[in-house]
């Protein structure tokens, strides 16, 4: 089962290509500093604007850097079925522990089609799977009965829910079980996420402050949740100021403010973050201790 504090990792970008010196170094700053697993190539990573040349390197770097010491769920999804399970095979071909697949999105398929596409995907590889349900970009949301459906097949892993609805963790333990590896999909909540028996939490403010987002988690885990409590008032202000503007423009920014080496380039159609949100950006790393 997958746990702990797993940072959806950005991509950095130089003069309009992948800068692969970067993600290195941003791989290794993840793992020494405590994270739990690393996710290339989800929404943070841009994986809308990567070619697929561009998609498979940022994946088997990142297997290479990480070199078995935590796991790569490696992002899969896309709103077609094939091209999903292309992405798939060649993530478990890489070495891949995991796939991340997101519900289809632009398609607005029924619970049936969403269950054909993950379907599809799990018969067509061998690889563990963990759904990926954000309504808020995809449109569609997997219903309770659809993901109790999923979670027969036997490499369902488990769930990236970024819903925001907290009641889902208690609801999965009861219909799937314990054992279905549940993860937290929004910085801000993870703490009452964890709390309704979460396992942890694909986040966007790891990749700017790992050691204490890993702390966090561990502390959740330990059931220790006054100290989680500290941690997390110190990194609430970090999560919300790094969606003050369209991610990963404010992540990035904050990359480029806690590493002299990052760069903060991003695609179009995102654009750098403004100076509302800079200022905000700011303002959360040095409540957070980070700068």
């Amino acid at each position: 089962m997958f746990s702990g504090s797993i940072p959806a990792l950005v991509t950095p970008f130089r003069g309009g290509a992948f800068d692969e010196e970067s993600f290195c170094r941003l791989v290794e700053h993840q793992i020494t500093n405590g994270t739990s697993g690393l996710v290339p190539c989800g929404t943070t990573g841009e994986s809308p604007t990567l070619s697929h040349a561009e998609h498979m390197q940022v994946t088997e770097t990142c297997i290479k850097v990480a070199a078995g010491r935590v796991p790569v769920i490696a992002g899969a999804g896309s709103n077609s079925t094939e091209e999903a399970v292309m992405l798939a095979r060649h993530a478990q071909d890489a070495g891949a522990d995991a796939v991340l697949v997101v519900t289809p999105y632009y398609n607005k398929p029924s619970q049936e089609g969403i269950y054909r596409h993950f379907e599809a995907i799990h018969e067509a590889s061998d690889i563990p799977i963990v759904v990926y349900n954000i309504p808020g970009r995809s449109v569609v949301d997997i219903g309770n009965a659809t993901m109790a459906r999923l979670a027969k097949l036997p490499r369902i892993a488990g769930v990236k829910d970024a819903t925001g609805i907290i009641a889902r963790v208690s609801a999965y333990r009861q219909t799937i079980g314990t054992d279905f590896c549940q993860l937290s999909g929004n910085d801000e909540s993870a703490l009452a996420y964890n709390a309704h028996g979460g396992h942890g939490c694909i986040s966007v403010s790891a990749n700017v402050a790992p050691g204490l987002c890993a702390d966090f988690q561990k502390a959740c885990q330990e059931g220790n949740y006054t100290k989680a409590r500290e941690l997390n008032d110190r990194l609430h202000p970090l999560h919300e100021a790094l969606f003050t503007d369209t991610s990963p423009g404010p992540v990035k920014y904050a990359l480029s403010r806690v590493h002299n080496w990052f760069d903060p380039e991003v695609r179009l159609p995102v654009v750098p973050c403004s100076e509302a949100s800079r200022v905000a950006v700011d303002a959360a790393l040095e409540h957070a201790g980070l700068i």
